[in-house]
């Protein structure tokens, strides 16, 4: 099975993209890191990314999403996000990775998950905030160099995908995909 990653900088699109790829009939594992956020603000933590767990929540989500998913018999599967996206998220926040990151991060090289190919999303110019997403769009650019640096050190190769209609950047996902 071939898992390929897509991500990018806060508001560059991955959601709307996964669900266009969604509708194209690929098999789709959605973001940790929101879903966490909307349950903390549903508990009353608005902030919930000042929480000593908050990586460790998201890392327990993702490796929990990736394990089911490997049980459906799809040939490809494209992910929003994954543990790299909270190594740089962590980097960003600066807290040190945590043990629950650090093993995850281990399992992902050792068991050979992800493709070593990731569909990143170039910023669209501007970042719409959102009950889970606090960021501005200088934040988010600072952001998005943290994340490429960290796929960069960890040897994944990335696939920028210039921002255009999201049909386009389909399309462009779709192709390298069968032909890369």
């Amino acid at each position: 099975m071939k898992r390929y990653i897509l991500t990018g900088t806060p508001g560059s699109g991955k959601t709307s993209l996964l669900h266009a790829l969604k509708r194209q009939g690929y098999s789709v594992v959605e973001e940790a890191a929101t879903d966490i956020i909307t349950l903390e603000h549903g508990r009353g933590n608005l902030e919930p990314w000042r929480r000593a767990n908050f990586i460790d929540m998201i890392t327990s989500l993702q490796k929990m999403r990736q394990i089911e998913a490997s049980m459906f018999p799809d040939e490809s599967q494209i992910y929003d996000r994954s543990p790299i996206c909270t190594l740089a998220l962590s980097r960003y926040l600066g807290y040190p990775p945590s043990d629950c990151l650090l093993e995850e991060l281990e399992r992902i090289e050792r068991e050979n998950i992800y493709q070593r190919q990731v569909f990143f999303l170039e910023h669209l110019g501007f970042c719409q905030p959102t009950e889970a997403r606090k960021i501005t769009f200088e934040e988010s650019l600072l952001f998005e160099k943290i994340h490429a640096e960290t796929y960069a050190s960890l040897g994944y190769n990335l696939i920028k995908v210039a921002p255009e209609a999201i049909s386009q950047r389909v399309h462009r996902i779709i192709n390298w995909m069968n032909n890369g």
